[in-house]
């Protein structure tokens, strides 16, 4: 299996795993505009599902170090696999609420608390499980990159069209329930992995076979969250499969291009983790956000008409983002 030995070469894996968990989501409007998220979000798993597979047959199976993919695969313990399979359950179960909190509250509310509260959680879990680097230098990346999503949920919020107060307490719930589920999901699948790819754990998995358990895992979810939020959608009326099969093959394809593109990030950073540790490793991937913020701004244009002082929240959070980032980085000696 294809093993990162250099710490410069695992931030590149979790730099790239920003840009994957922060694009994803632009497949969505490439998708006709009355295709419902809970329909795009079927081909999405199957598009996390497909390129785990795709990697693991791949770089799961080069070179001459650990086990390869299919061989870790059949000796997995039941243990590491119900672990693997129980993160993609908490996962999209996460996801589905980040979803959920957005329609009704609006990315002011869903991103600080949501997304920051995984950052801190997420953080602190894998730190005690596996105490590897500055805790210090990492505790202060972790607060400038909070402090700069809660500077881009203020942001948002000045735009037209901001949720009302109602909707941001109806969402409110939603966005610390994904936040508690976000940040817990990555331990799941780290536990089921074995620390030292030239000794490997009998019963634990290398990261390829890992993701992909945790990839069948968001899609066996998907059956009960994505099929709840069909017949009882948080926005909109009910949903239901023959809706789903009236799509064009194009729409499809959107929705298997995000969940490629969100699987690649999410392999690439625990392909990372080895070397960069899985508190470092988590806590970059979660600067996605200042990729999100990043096609708002700059490609879709979201804040052309926000009232004056919105482009210095933005300059400020994007500094934030970046003097976060670094300090994680820097957490870790290479």
């Amino acid at each position: 299996m294809f093993v990162v030995h250099s710490y410069s070469l695992a931030v590149v894996f979790c730099v790239l795993t920003m840009l994957c968990w922060g694009s994803w989501a632009v497949t969505r409007k490439l998708a006709r505009p009355d295709w419902r998220f809970e329909l795009f979000y079927w081909d999405y798993t199957l598009g996390v599902v497909l390129i785990a597979l795709v990697l693991g047959i791949t770089l799961g199976n080069s070179g001459t170090e650990g086990r390869a993919f299919f061989p870790d695969l059949a000796q997995a313990s039941t243990a590491s696999v119900i672990s693997a399979l129980l993160g993609g359950v908490v996962f999209n179960l996460a996801n589905i609420l980040l979803v959920a909190a957005i329609e009704i509250a609006g990315m002011a509310v869903a991103f600080p608390v949501g997304i920051g509260l995984a950052l801190i959680i997420g953080v602190i879990m894998n730190y005690v499980a596996d105490p590897v680097g500055n805790i210090a230098l990492l505790s202060a990346g972790v607060f400038f990159v909070i402090l700069a999503i809660v500077l881009d949920a203020l942001a948002y919020r000045r735009l037209a069209g901001a949720a009302t107060g109602a909707n941001r307490a109806k969402g409110l719930p939603l966005a610390v329930a994904c936040g508690v589920f976000m940040g817990m999901f990555y331990r799941f699948v780290a536990a089921a992995m074995y620390a030292d790819t030239a000794h490997p754990t009998a019963g634990k998995m290398g990261s390829y076979a890992a993701v992909f358990v945790f990839a069948v895992g968001i899609l066996l979810s998907s059956f009960v969250w994505n099929t709840f939020a069909m017949k009882k959608p948080f926005s909109g009326p009910p949903v239901d499969f023959r809706d789903y099969f009236a799509g064009s093959f194009r729409t499809h394809l959107t929705g298997v291009l995000g969940g490629v593109i969100w699987g690649a990030g999410t392999s690439l950073n625990l392909i990372a983790s080895e070397r960069a540790g899985f508190a470092i490793s988590y806590g970059l991937g979660q600067g996605a956000t200042m990729v999100a913020a990043i096609w708002g701004v700059f490609v879709w244009k979201e804040f052309r008409a926000a009232p004056a002082g919105t482009s210095k929240l933005l300059v400020t959070m994007f500094g934030s983002f970046l003097a976060g980032l670094v300090l994680i980085v820097l957490a870790r000696t290479p």
